[in-house]
């Protein structure tokens, strides 16, 4: 079975593969989990980041942005000592800093799903590249949506950062064409 190259020789990544990365995700919750670890990935490997996962859901109150929100200080430094994470007072508080920045999208949009979505016009961008290096890194789409949610507060959502959030919650499909799970997530995408 052909895979995306990157996704060979960790059995982490093999399933982050084979049954997350460019699924569709309209999940609130399951969202702004996306957008906190890729904002924890920064400077690190995404592997790092897949390893630690579960104890950032255990950490972070299984990413229940309401919960997040009103984390604090006494809690905020409780999470920089737990070695389960990655802790990065910045990355930490970015978190809190982004609940508090989702609460208010879902005042004004409804929910997050509503407001992040309408960066590609509500639908995934179907892409057929052929090989990694064809991949970028930002779009104009991950540069408009680094540009609104900081303008809205969000921290570590730079348009790299962005763009690996699209990518992971399914709002691109960048699976290589010849990758197994392309023509599953376009299938998918129809619903």
């Amino acid at each position: 079975m052909k895979r995306c190259g990157w996704a060979a020789g960790d059995a982490l990544y093999l399933e982050y593969h084979d049954k997350e990365w460019g699924v569709p995700v309209h999940d609130d919750r399951l969202l702004f989990e996306f957008l906190i670890l890729e904002g924890a990935q920064a400077g690190l490997s995404w592997a790092t980041i897949l390893r630690k996962r579960e104890n950032y859901r255990i950490a972070f109150d299984n990413f229940d942005y309401e919960k997040v929100a009103r984390y604090s200080e006494g809690k905020i430094a409780e999470l920089l000592q737990d070695k389960g994470i990655v802790r990065n007072k910045l990355k930490v508080r970015a978190a809190v800093v982004n609940a508090q920045a989702v609460l208010k999208i879902r005042e004004e949009y409804g929910s997050f799903d509503r407001y992040i979505w309408q960066f590609v016009g509500g639908a995934p961008i179907q892409n057929r590249w052929r090989n990694l290096s064809e991949i970028p890194a930002t779009t104009a789409e991950s540069d408009a949506m680094s540009r609104d949610l900081k303008k809205r507060g969000f921290k570590f959502v730079g348009s790299t950062i962005c763009y690996a959030f699209m990518q992971a919650v399914g709002m691109v499909n960048d699976h290589l064409v010849d990758c197994f799970r392309h023509r599953e997530v376009v299938k998918l995408a129809k619903g």
